[in-house]
C-alpha cells in the first residue's frame, strides 16, 4: 500500500490518522495485544518494549508515509534503529529473509491502515450517498475479498463497520464514494450485486466474519474520523518547490486513486450546479516553477486544482472566443472554439505529467502556464491561472482555467506576446 491524495504534500488524511497515533507508543509483546480500532489512537511493534525504540520506529514509520519513502528506505532506517537501540530477539531476527519479511509486514500494515483510517475520514466529510468496495487485484485474490468487489452500500451500512478494508494482512482492497447510484455504477460498482443472507457469519477459527482475518474486522480510523479531518486541515503545506519534488515522486498507485477521484469529482461537476468545489489533481513540474522563478514569479503552492465552475465553463461554453493576442493582432479576429472531449479529460489528472509544449505566458497581469498536448489530427489546450486564492481552501492554488481543442496554427496565435517556450522544441 502506498500514500495517496493531493499533491503538493502527501496524503494529508493519512498523515492526520498516523499522527494521531503517536499520542500513545504502547509496548507489546505479541501483535493483538491492540486490539482492532484501539490502534487508531495507539502505535506499537509487537516485542518493542522501550519507550526510545517505539518512538525511533514510529519516527521512521511517519517518514514513510508523510515523504513518501519506500519500503526499501524503511527497511534501511529499521536496520539503523535496531543497531542503535540494541534490540534483539524480535520475531525475523538472524535472516536476510526474517528481516525482509519483519521490515515488509510493519511498513504495509502501517501504511495500509493509515491510508483506509484516512480514506474513511475522507469519504466520511464527504457525505456521499454510497461506497463502493472494490478489490485490490492481487494476484492470488481471496475469494470472498473478490465477490464484494463492486458492492454498492449507503455509508451506513453494518457491512462497513467490520468489512471496511484492509481485510487480512497484506489484503489491498479500498473503497470509493459515489453521489448517487448512478454516479456508483459508472465509476464501476455492480447495482445487480447483493449481500449474501450469511454475510455476517462469525467463523469459529479467527472469530471475525467470514473472509476477514483476526484481529481484522472493524474500520480503521472510523473511532477518530472527525478528529482526522480536523488534523488533516490543519497539516501544513509545503512550499512548492518541496511540493513538486514530492509529487514528481508519487508511486503509480497514488496516481491511479487521484484519476479515479477526479472522475467522480468530473461527474458531479457536470450533473450538479456550481458550488465552487476544487479537487487537487496533480502539480506543477519542479521544472516549470524554477522557469517562474526566473522571471521573478514566486509560486505559492505547487498544487494544481480544479474547479467545478471552471469544468462547466469548458464544457458549456460560448462556441467563439477571441484571445488578447488575437486580439492586437487583428482586431476583427474571432477565433473558434472546439471543446475538449469528456473522454479525454477525465484523464487530466495523467495528462498533466506528460505535455508536450508548456509555455509561460506573461501577456496579461496576472501570468499563466498554457500546456499543449499532441493528439493524432489535432492539439488539446490547457491553461493553468497561476497563484488563485481558493476561499473555501483558504490558501493560493494553481487552476485549470480552461480545455479547447486547437490546430497547430491556432497555437501561435492563440499566445501573448510574452509567452515563452519552457517545455518543448525549441525550448531553452
Amino acid at each position: 500500500m502506498t500514500i495517496s491524495a493531493t499533491f503538493g504534500k502527501p496524503f494529508a488524511y493519512q498523515v492526520a490518522a498516523f499522527r494521531l497515533r503517536l499520542a500513545e507508543l504502547k509496548a507489546t509483546a505479541k501483535w493483538d495485544d491492540v486490539w482492532q480500532s484501539e490502534h487508531d489512537r495507539a502505535f506499537m511493534v509487537a516485542g518493542a518494549l522501550k519507550a526510545d525504540l517505539l518512538a525511533d520506529l514510529a519516527a521512521a514509520v511517519d517518514k514513510s508515509i508523510s515523504q513518501g519513502g519506500t519500503l526499501q528506505d524503511f527497511r534501511r532506517d529499521f536496520r539503523k534503529i535496531v543497531e542503535e537501540r540494541g534490540w534483539h530477539g524480535w520475531t525475523g531476527e538472524g535472516t536476510k529473509g526474517g528481516e525482509a519479511w519483519r521490515t515488509r509486514v510493519i511498513y504495509r500494515t502501517n501504511m495500509a491502515t493509515s491510508y483506509a483510517a484516512g480514506r474513511y475520514a475522507q469519504l466520511t466529510e464527504g457525505s456521499y450517498a454510497f461506497w463502493i468496495y472494490f478489490h485490490g487485484n492481487s494476484l492470488e485474490p481471496r475469494l470472498q475479498h473478490l465477490a464484494w468487489d463492486g458492492l454498492i452500500l449507503p455509508p451506513d451500512h453494518p457491512f462497513w463497520a467490520t468489512h471496511f478494508p484492509p481485510n487480512g494482512w497484506g489484503c489491498s482492497c479500498r473503497v470509493s464514494g459515489a453521489r448517487s447510484m448512478a454516479s456508483a455504477v459508472r465509476r464501476g460498482g455492480k447495482a445487480d450485486l447483493k449481500l449474501p443472507s450469511d454475510w455476517a457469519m462469525i467463523s469459529s477459527k479467527t472469530g471475525a466474519p467470514m473472509g476477514i482475518s483476526k484481529g481484522w474486522a472493524y474500520a480503521p480510523g472510523r473511532s477518530v474520523a472527525n478528529d482526522v479531518a480536523i488534523l488533516a486541515a490543519k497539516l501544513p503545506d509545503y512550499p512548492a518547490p518541496i511540493g513538486a519534488a514530492l509529487a514528481a515522486a508519487l508511486p503509480p498507485a497514488a496516481r491511479d486513486e487521484i484519476g479515479r477521484q477526479f472522475g467522480e469529482f468530473l461527474d458531479q461537476s457536470l450533473s450538479s450546479y456550481v458550488q465552487q468545489k476544487h479537487m487537487i489533481i496533480g502539480a506543477l513540474d519542479p521544472s516549470w516553477i524554477a522557469a517562474a522563478q526566473k522571471h521573478n514569479i514566486e509560486i505559492a503552492s505547487a498544487e494544481i486544482a480544479v474547479v467545478d465552475r471552471d469544468i462547466q465553463h469548458t464544457f458549456r461554453g460560448t462556441p467563439h472566443v477571441t484571445t488578447p493576442s488575437t486580439k492586437r493582432a487583428n482586431p476583427d479576429a474571432q477565433s473558434k472554439v472546439q471543446p475538449l472531449d469528456i473522454a479525454w479529460y477525465r484523464g487530466l489528472p495523467a495528462h498533466l505529467r506528460v505535455p508536450d509544449m508548456v509555455y509561460l505566458d506573461m501577456s496579461e497581469d496576472e501570468p499563466v502556464f498554457v500546456l499543449i498536448f499532441d493528439r493524432p489530427d489535432d492539439h488539446a489546450k490547457l491553461v493553468i491561472k497561476i497563484n488563485v486564492y481558493a476561499k473555501k481552501a483558504d490558501k493560493l492554488l494553481n487552476t485549470v482555467r480552461s480545455g479547447r481543442i486547437v490546430t497547430s496554427d491556432d497555437i501561435a496565435a492563440q499566445l501573448g506576446e510574452q509567452a515563452i517556450l519552457i517545455k518543448g522544441r525549441g525550448a531553452d
